[in-house]
Formats: C-alpha cells, sequence, structure tokens
C-alpha cells in the first residue's frame, strides 16, 4: 500500500478534528468538511506508511503519535464550534455507500445530496459504509469517486474507521445533530442503519426501522397491502433452493400461465428496486432464475410475478408536510416511465423490463413523462393510493412508491372487486416502496419536485427540516434557518436583469446529434447545476436540437433555452419531447392544472412551518431560437457560453467557429485546435514530429464503411493486419466520439459481427458477441461513414478489490510485463502554457475496451488518481505530465481538453490515443477526480468556474 503515495501523516483541516492528547480524541470529534476548505482527497488523510495493527485508526481511546499530528488553522476550528455551541449551524451526517450491489448509486445520490444541502446555515460530515459494514469518517473529495471500487481499497489510508457499528454510533451522537441515510438496499432501507441510529438515540431522515423492515421486504408488503385493500399482483415465494417445482406448476395453473412459456418477472425480495430483477419463461426457466438468485447470494427469498402485460409503469414521490408525528403526506406529479425500443431488437427484447442499466444509464431504452400522461381521473387515484400507503405503513418524510397502471382488458384482476384501485379506465396497483428514493441529478424526486416548484436545494433541505420536526431538541436549530431558496428565473424574465451590475450571463449548451449526445445532456446538466453556485451568474440550460438531416446549415439549427424542470431528463430527445409537449396548449393547461393542485396540497402544510421560504422553480415554458438567433441573442445579453456538446458541431470547430464571428466568448479551444482533434488522423499527424521527444503516435488505417460491407471479410482482415503488421484490431469511427463504436478484434468472424451492426444499425453490440470477452458495446447512430482501424495496444492489467489478499497487503496487483497502462489526463490553462492535471490510469471491468458507463456513468468506473507509485514513479510521472503539456501546447489547446493515452510506465513516454477538445464533465467523470487532486483542490464547481473564468479572459 505504500506503493499508493498517500501521506503518511494524519492531516487535520479547518472545522475539523482536534486532539486533547495522546491517547483519546476530544469527545465532538467531526471531520467538518467544505467544498472551500475540504483538503485533496488523496492527501487529506490518513496513516498508510504504517503497520497492519495501525491502518484501522479508531476515533475513541486509541493512541496516535503525537509526530504524525498536524493541527491547521485552529483559530477556524474554534469560530465554528463557538458557532454550532449558538445553535446556527445544523450539523448533518451523510451516510452512504452499504452492502448492497447498489452502493455505487448510494454514491452517487450522496454527492448530489451534498452539492445541494450544504451552506452556512447547514454542515455537513461524510461517513461511508463498506460492504461488510465497516463505517468510515470519509472527506467529502471521496464521494466524487465513481464507484467503491475506486476507493474502497484505500479506505484503510484515506478515511478515519470505526472498530465497530457500536463506536461509530457513539461517534456521530456527539458529533452531528441529524443523519442523512443515503444507503439504497440492504442495511439502508431493510431498517438496518435505522435500527443502529434509535439504538442511540440519534435523530435521522426517513422512517423507522420497524416500518423500513416491513416495507422493503416485497413479499411482507405484498401480504400487508393485500390486508389493506389494495390490489396486488400475483406471486409466488421461492425460499430456498428446494422449493417443489410441482407447487410452483399449481401456480402457474391457477393464474392461468402456460408451464412452458408463461412470461414471469423474478426479483429477489430484499435486495432493492433493481437488483437481480429480470424475465422468467415457464416454470423451469422461473424456478433456476430463483434459484440462481439464492445460490449467487442476492437473496435467500426470491418472489415469481406475473408479468403485466400492456401497462404502463410509473413511480411517485410522497413529501410528508405535517408537524412532527402528525402525518400529512402530499404525492408529487407522478412519472410515467416508458420503454422504448429502436432498430433491430432481439424478440425478447419486447419483453424487458425497467431494470437497472435502463434506469441509471441514459439511452434511448426509456422515457419520462412527468405528469403521465393517464387520465386525469387515474392520476387522482395514483396520489390517492400512495398517499395512503405511506400513512398505513406509517412512513415519514419521504419515499417513492412504485406502480402501473393496467389496461381495462387486463383479467388478471377479475377478482380485486372492492379493492382499491380500480377505475373506469382500468386498474391501478402498487408494487415497490423505496424508502430512500434515489438522488441522483436527474432521479425522479427531483424531477417531479421541480415539476411543483422545488429545486435540488429547497425540496432536501425540507426534508431535512421536516425531520427535525420530530426532534424537540432540533427545533431552535431548524426553525433559525436564514436559508432564503435562490429563484429560478424564467429566460423570459432573466432579459430584464441583464444588464444587473455584477451579474454575467452564462449559456450552457448541449445535446446535438452524436451518439454521445446523452452524455453531452449530463455534462450539461452537472455544469449547469455546479454553475447555479454562484450568485453572480445568472445560468441558463440550453438544448441543441438534433438536426434530423433536415439542413446542412448549422447557423439554421434549434436551440431550446430550457426552465428548470424540463433539464431534469435521461435523454436529449426526450428533453426535446418535453419541449414539444410542454408549449401544446392542451398539455401546457393540463400540466398547469396539475400542478396547482399539488401546490395547494404542499402549501396546506407547509405554510405551518417557518423554515420554508416558498417555492423557487417558475412554471416556465421552453422558448426556441434558430442557432444564429441564439448566438445573436448571446451576444446581445453578453453571455459567456459553456461549451457541453460532445463531438459534431460541438467539437469539431463550427460552433466555435459561429461564436467567433459574433465576438461570443465560449468555453474550450478555438476553431482550428477543435477541428484538428475531431480528426483523430489530423492529430496524430500533427503530433508526428514529437517522436524523439517523448510522444509517439499510432498508426492507423481509415476506410469507408461501405468498403467493410461490401468487400469479403477475410481479405479485408488480411489486408488490415498486414498494412499495420499487427494482430489484433481497434475499431473506432473516424470522426465521432471517444466512446461509441469503439471494440476490439481479433479475427475475421469479429469484423464480421462489428460490419452487421453497422449493416443492421444496431444501437448495441451485445455482451461476449466477440471472440474476446467484452461489456456491453455502444453503436453510433447513424452508423459513421468512415472507421479507423489501428492496432490493438496490449496494456498491463490491473486488478484489485476492496479485500486484502493478506493482513498487510491490499487488493492493488500488477504485473507489468509489458510496462504500458492506459492513462487519461486533463489539462487546464491559456493557449501555449496548458497545465497538466494528475494523470489517471483508467481500469477496465469488462473486456478490453473502456465500456460508456465506465467512462461516464456515476456508479461505474474505476481511475486511479493519480497513478500509484508501485506502477509509475514519480520520475516518470513528471515526464508524463511534461510530454501531455507538450502535446497541448503543440496542439494549441486552451481552456481545457482531455488526452487519452498509453504511458510506459519506466521512461515517461506516451502514445497518443485521442485528444477531446468537449470531454465529459458529467458528476464523477475523472476530470472531476483530477481537479479535486490538485493543491488547493478544486471542488466541481470551483472547477467549472475556472474554466469559464479562461474563456472570459481569452476574450479580453
Amino acid at each position: 500500500m505504500d506503493s499508493l503515495a498517500f501521506s503518511s501523516k494524519l492531516h487535520f483541516l479547518r472545522g475539523g478534528i482536534r486532539l486533547y492528547d495522546t491517547v483519546g480524541w476530544k469527545s465532538s470529534f467531526a471531520p467538518r468538511m467544505s467544498f472551500s476548505d475540504s483538503p485533496n482527497s488523496l492527501e487529506m488523510i490518513w496513516m498508510l506508511n504504517v503497520s497492519s495493527s495501525c491502518l484501522k485508526t479508531r476515533c475513541f481511546g486509541v493512541g496516535v503519535p503525537r509526530s504524525t499530528i498536524e493541527v491547521v488553522d485552529d483559530r477556524v476550528v474554534e469560530d465554528e464550534e463557538k458557532q454550532q455551541e449558538a445553535g446556527r449551524v445544523l450539523r448533518v451526517g451523510l451516510i452512504c455507500g452499504g452492502p448492497s450491489a447498489e452502493r455505487g448509486i448510494s454514491l452517487n445520490s450522496a454527492r448530489s445530496v451534498l452539492d445541494h444541502i450544504q451552506g452556512e446555515d447547514l454542515h455537513v460530515s461524510c461517513y461511508y459504509i463498506d460492504y461488510e459494514l465497516n463505517a468510515y469518517a470519509i472527506s467529502s473529495a471521496q464521494l466524487y469517486s465513481n464507484t467503491p471500487a475506486d476507493f474502497d481499497f484505500k479506505l484503510e489510508s484515506l478515511a478515519l474507521g470505526f472498530s465497530s457499528l457500536s463506536e461509530f454510533a457513539e461517534h456521530l451522537a456527539a458529533s452531528v445533530d441529524i443523519v442523512f441515510p443515503v444507503i439504497h438496499g440492504r442495511f439502508g432501507e431493510d431498517g438496518g442503519i435505522q435500527e443502529l441510529l434509535e439504538k442511540y438515540n440519534i435523530p435521522f431522515v426517513g422512517t423507522g426501522s420497524k416500518e423500513c423492515r416491513q416495507a422493503f421486504d416485497k413479499h411482507y408488503a405484498s401480504l400487508e397491502l393485500s390486508k389493506q385493500g389494495f390490489i396486488t399482483v400475483p406471486s409466488f415465494l421461492v425460499k430456498g433452493s428446494k422449493t417443489d417445482e410441482s407447487e410452483l406448476s399449481k401456480w402457474f395453473a391457477s393464474n392461468q400461465l402456460d408451464p412452458n412459456s408463461g412470461k414471469v418477472v423474478v426479483k429477489p425480495a430484499v435486495a432493492g428496486s433493481s437488483i437481480g430483477v429480470t424475465v422468467a419463461y415457464g416454470v423451469a426457466d422461473s424456478l433456476k432464475k430463483a434459484n440462481d438468485l439464492i445460490l449467487e447470494g442476492v437473496d435467500d427469498k426470491v418472489l415469481v410475478e406475473i408479468f403485466l402485460e400492456g401497462g404502463s409503469e410509473f413511480t411517485a414521490i410522497v413529501f410528508d408536510v405535517g408537524s412532527g408525528f402528525d402525518c400529512h403526506p402530499v404525492v408529487l406529479l407522478p412519472t410515467e416511465v416508458e420503454l422504448q425500443f429502436h432498430g433491430n431488437v432481439d424478440v425478447r427484447e419486447k419483453d424487458a423490463i425497467f431494470n437497472y442499466r435502463r434506469k441509471y444509464l441514459p439511452t434511448q431504452q426509456v422515457a419520462y413523462h412527468t405528469p403521465p400522461r393517464f387520465p386525469v381521473d387515474v392520476i387522482r387515484k395514483i396520489r390517492e393510493g400512495a398517499s395512503l400507503l405511506f400513512q398505513r405503513l406509517h412512513l415519514r418524510d419521504f419515499a417513492r412508491i412504485d406502480g402501473w397502471f393496467l389496461p381495462p382488458s387486463s383479467n388478471v384482476f377479475l377478482t380485486s372487486d372492492g379493492k382499491f384501485g380500480r377505475t373506469d379506465f382500468g386498474p391501478v396497483l402498487f408494487t415497490d416502496i423505496n424508502l430512500i428514493s434515489g438522488m441522483e441529478q436527474t432521479s425522479f424526486l427531483f424531477q417531479q419536485a421541480s415539476k411543483v416548484g422545488f429545486s435540488h436545494s429547497n425540496i432536501l433541505r425540507s426534508i431535512i427540516h421536516h425531520a427535525c420536526l420530530r426532534f424537540p431538541n432540533l427545533v431552535s436549530k431548524n426553525s433559525i434557518s436564514n436559508h432564503l431558496p435562490r429563484r429560478s428565473k424564467s429566460f423570459q424574465e432573466t432579459e430584464t436583469f441583464r444588464k444587473r451590475e455584477g451579474t454575467r450571463k452564462v449559456f450552457v449548451i448541449f445535446g446535438g446529434d452524436t451518439s454521445e449526445r446523452q452524455v453531452s445532456l449530463m455534462s450539461g446538466t452537472n455544469v449547469w447545476l455546479n454553475l447555479q453556485a454562484f450568485n453572480d451568474l445568472d445560468v441558463t440550460p440550453c438544448l441543441l436540437a438534433p438536426s434530423n438531416g433536415s439542413s446542412s446549415d448549422a447557423s439554421s439549427r434549434a436551440v431550446w433555452s430550457l426552465p428548470y424542470s424540463l433539464v431534469l431528463r435521461h435523454t436529449t430527445e426526450e428533453v426535446l419531447d418535453a419541449c414539444i409537449e410542454a408549449i401544446e396548449p392542451a398539455r401546457a393547461a393540463l400540466t398547469s392544472h396539475l400542478r396547482n393542485q399539488v401546490t395547494n396540497d404542499l402549501m396546506e402544510g407547509l405554510k405551518k412551518h417557518s423554515w420554508f421560504k416558498g417555492f423557487d422553480i417558475a412554471d416556465d415554458l421552453p422558448t426556441r431560437f434558430s442557432l444564429e438567433e441564439w448566438i445573436k441573442l448571446a451576444k446581445e445579453v453578453e453571455a459567456t457560453v459553456f461549451i457541453a456538446v460532445h463531438g459534431g458541431i460541438g467539437e469539431d470547430g463550427t460552433l466555435q467557429s459561429l461564436l467567433e464571428a459574433e465576438g461570443v466568448p465560449y468555453t474550450g479551444p478555438g476553431v482550428a485546435a477543435s477541428k484538428t482533434c475531431m480528426d483523430k488522423v489530423a492529430t496524430s499527424l500533427a503530433l508526428r514530429n514529437l517522436a524523439d521527444q517523448g510522444v509517439l503516435t499510432i498508426n492507423k488505417e481509415v476506410c469507408k464503411k461501405e468498403d467493410l460491407l461490401n468487400k469479403p471479410a477475410l481479405e479485408f482482415w488480411n489486408n488490415l493486419t498486414s498494412t499495420l503488421q499487427c494482430e489484433t484490431l481497434c475499431v473506432k469511427p473516424a470522426r465521432d466520439g471517444c466512446s461509441t463504436g469503439v471494440a476490439r478484434l481479433c479475427c475475421a468472424d469479429d469484423l464480421v459481427v462489428y460490419a452487421k451492426a453497422l449493416r443492421d444499425c444496431l444501437l448495441r453490440i451485445p455482451p461476449d458477441s466477440l471472440s474476446k470477452a467484452h461489456g456491453m458495446i455502444e453503436m453510433p447512430s447513424p452508423p459513421p461513414e468512415l472507421l479507423i482501424f489501428e492496432p490493438f495496444i496490449e496494456t498491463d492489467e490491473i486488478v484489485f478489490s476492496s479485500k486484502s489478499v493478506s493482513e498487510t497487503a491490499h487488493c492493488l496487483m500488477w504485473k507489468g510485463h509489458s510496462r504500458w497502462v492506459e492513462i487519461t489526463v486533463g489539462v487546464i490553462g491559456k493557449c501555449g502554457s496548458m497545465h497538466s492535471l494528475s494523470p489517471s490510469i483508467t481500469v477496465k471491468e469488462s473486456g478490453a475496451i473502456l465500456s460508456l458507463e465506465e467512462k461516464f456513468q456515476g456508479g461505474t468506473g474505476i481511475n486511479l488518481t493519480p497513478p500509484p507509485t508501485s506502477i509509475v514513479s514519480n520520475e516518470a510521472l513528471e515526464n508524463c505530465k511534461h510530454h501531455i503539456e507538450l502535446i497541448a501546447n503543440t496542439l494549441q489547446l486552451e481552456g481545457f481538453s482531455r488526452i487519452d493515452a498509453f504511458l510506459n510506465v519506466d521512461s515517461g513516454e506516451v502514445l497518443v490515443i485521442e485528444v477531446n477538445t468537449v470531454p465529459g464533465m458529467t458528476p464523477s467523470t475523472v476530470l472531476v477526480h483530477q481537479a479535486l487532486a490538485e493543491q488547493p483542490p478544486m471542488y466541481p464547481h470551483r472547477f467549472f468556474r475556472k474554466l469559464l473564468d479562461l474563456a472570459l479572459e481569452r476574450s479580453k
């Protein structure tokens, strides 16, 4: 572990830990961190080069040598303590992680919560529970890791560990006022963490332990719903591997299902809302899949449920606005979940469900509609039913309740007369209760809350303040909160204030045509939300609509300025559809009507609470411009454009050229550099003279798609491997982003599979379709006309897990045969003086090519930032950064960009893969890790502000 080059000192920070003596911590210890004063995530804590017996640092009663302590700014610590003693700060303990497979999503949720609740009146301390239920105090910087695996194996050196959950609870009791558990699945929603907090009388947000246990268990919850008079889905419980197949056969028969092919859903009873859920066909397949889940340890109880045909899935957020223990639940505007299928799909794909991948990776496989496209009476029934459930199950503060609206022809529920949920349009039934709803930036919570007037910050703070009402000792802190939501003004309203002194207008543009348009939406949304932290900025999110091949003139492309609630979608197509839907008079009138109903219900309870300062999201409509009109408007209002359009006109110099023509400042490199870097061949040519300075390029062969499709595969393969002098190839689009359509080909048969995917316009190549194991390969849509083939570069495999292989050695394993690793590096600065951030080693978890998820989806992907010294020496690392800066300056990059390359770990030489002038800016992107590794660290909002400032400086 000394290879990770972390500090061997235990660093203390402003507002952080204080030590009275060498044998124990001050009882009020709290690693309180804020955006402005948190340390580098990789330097912050704690002790590394120590014996294994010291690695598990305890918070109480453990001797720590005085020499390992470094106290920083004690005056500030005392000032903050005086504030807290005076009751001016509410101390919130944010707990994430857990043993569930959803712990990666828990990190995403916690990161989002931290971003939006931290403030002068509310201070956040961060904690993490690992898969073995060990508890750690972590820095807020660690929340920006992609996955638990990104830092699980470093926890003993990067975090302050507790020797037991009891000790952890004692610490919380002394250090925070209220806990916000953000653990999805086991230990978070099954009553585990709640029971621990209740035992130590620690206030917390959300439902109590007993009620969590009952609602989380899908089997028990179904029985309770039926008992309460609700329509439920017929189900069969598989418990243990000895379930009698004949009993399951009888259940199939009683529900008129074919025993050989009848469709059912198989899902764990207590594993969360997404993990392990699959479709099965017939008795044998159902029992096999259920037993597989049991044998894999996903759950020891599995439900087999009828597959609901022809219905529409919905989800509804419930927010309690009552006082104390008086429950007054209000159901926000529900969301309809629509599964979509494009292009050629396997027939069984039509039986797909809303699974983990569809829920958390933005693709066109799913779309959301808030409010649902259901009859008004059905929406009313959903809201009424969810409210009743919330009350009858004794839930608290907030929850998410999922269900189905089925067509009237559904004969599954003919025996449900007299049960709640029957309507003239078909039955409404509730299927899942989520005690801790997902809280990622575009989650259902924020989609639905923004539709009725809450910003991210406002709804989260309202939930926390409501939870405080149950605890008399928190009433004083709860009532004096002076946090006033910053109202989100409509595009039309902001024009009135565009000349306001000290305010700077910013347009964040995202979307476009390319296969990375969904990642672009994630990037733009993240930038927009982070820049809203600055009161001197007035930030408008804008969608560059797809061209649909209607015009070759870029300036005539459509751009939509977006109200707050319309940004919070998962695909650009969904945003565009929502814009068109929003301005349709009948739909707009219905949405406004339903919104008013909900806001009136909310205000009936919220008006009684002094901490609620009002709604802060206006019910605005989107505005459509041509790109030319939009740029002229940007010039008129003196806006700076933050470009988050990946690929296409956002990255090939077209948008930059149009903005320059009108004198509008923008982020990122200029026209010439953008054109060069978008063309991977041109990039190699521009760098070909740097070989003697340690910068190498890969030989490439550019081919037309039509040639690949029309020539014999074996002949094509032999020509390529002969020309490039290699045995295996890497194929990628010639002029597209960096993530889609990239595959490793090991033989002519692989080439056939890839060509067929292009010919059939497939959106995805399924996992393990090629000869070498790989994950899902997202394909460009439409398929590229030009493809690049190049030798596949073998790198050394890096393996690690969160488990130690011995008491003193940890899980990072690297054999180092080839001496090459893959890296990605951000560069930032002015033209000619670009600065290299700390490189990250990218680790592929499935296959030889980084998947779209591993690059951009929160909760996936592993990066080692900075590279461990056991792999890359400090000297080689410095050489690498020098070479990266040489590349950036040779290409005349400015603002910021990302360079992907292979690194020779001995010499620091780099072999360039490609340069991205509009890199991913998603919440857990590698650039965030690298910015946090700077000195001083740059948190995301500061990082994006820096990029904005560089754009303005260039324009002067």
